[in-house]
């Protein structure tokens, strides 16, 4: 099935790698116009060239920490492409920082919440007008499993950022459920990106700590995270909301004994 965003305009935050990057490609592969919102400013133009150029795609450099430059993304879409129809509001970090809370100092702490949790508030705020004006739209806020249970790697900013988007969308899916704007978390399980990659490559222990947690016996790709956001995005979703997208390979529903 192809086209099934066909019209559509959508803005994705951590464009330029990892679930985002395959979103992207996905979402113009079944007919949207795209705003990549990113830091990774060399990466974002060969994306663009790679999809077509700027009648498919734009990219923006965007702090999404910074309310004035989060607007200013969400108002090139409507700029450019006239409208704001998807939000899929996706950056985030997990920095080897982020451990145990014995050992987080505040500064890591604050930084992650900034960038993972305060940054989808920002982005949410930004797209909600849009969509209200139109009566229509879609958010989807990339949250974890870690959201609905305790990771066996802490990680204790990370988790409890995650955790508090998957409230919020909860509370947006709600709130806004008669005007035609649906929100809904998406939930990753462990995911071969760079941002795993980069965060068990020197520590194999914590990685096979995680992996044994996963029925699948396996992490997920990137591109199969797109296919769900891409079902949470379309028509196919109509009927859901407020809702805790688990894609996790199994990992929220087993009980698995740890090594």
């Amino acid at each position: 099935m192809t086209g099934r965003i066909d019209g559509k305009v959508a803005v994705v935050t951590g464009g330029c790698s990892g679930i985002g990057l395959a979103t992207v490609r996905r979402f113009v592969a079944e007919g949207a116009k795209v705003v990549v919102g990113d830091i990774a400013d060399d990466a974002g133009a060969r994306l663009v060239e790679e999809l077509g150029g700027a009648g498919v795609a734009t990219y923006v450099h965007v702090d999404v920490t910074d309310k004035e430059q989060v607007d200013a993304l969400f108002k090139t879409a409507k700029d450019t492409y006239g409208s704001v129809d998807i939000a899929f509001n996706n950056a985030g970090i997990s920095p080897p920082d982020d451990d145990s809370i014995l050992d987080t100092d505040l500064d890591a702490w604050r930084r992650v919440q900034e960038v993972n949790l305060t940054s989808v508030y920002l982005c949410c705020k930004a797209a909600l007008p849009y969509m209200l004006e139109q009566q229509s739209g879609s958010i989807i806020n990339t949250a974890s499993f870690v959201a609905v249970m305790g990771a066996a790697t802490s990680q204790i900013s990370y988790s409890a950022s995650k955790g508090g988007v998957l409230s919020m969308s909860r509370e947006l899916g709600v709130q806004f459920a008669r005007e035609g704007v649906r929100v809904n978390a998406l939930c990753p399980g462990p995911v071969n990106t760079p941002l795993l990659r980069e965060l068990f490559a020197s520590d194999p222990e914590r990685a096979a700590r995680r992996l044994v947690h996963v029925p699948m016996g396996r992490f997920g790709e990137p591109e199969e995270m797109a296919s769900a956001v891409l079902f949470l995005a379309s028509d196919d979703a109509s009927f859901i909301t407020a809702n805790t997208f688990l894609v996790d390979g199994g990992i929220s529903g087993a009980y698995v004994t740890p090594l």
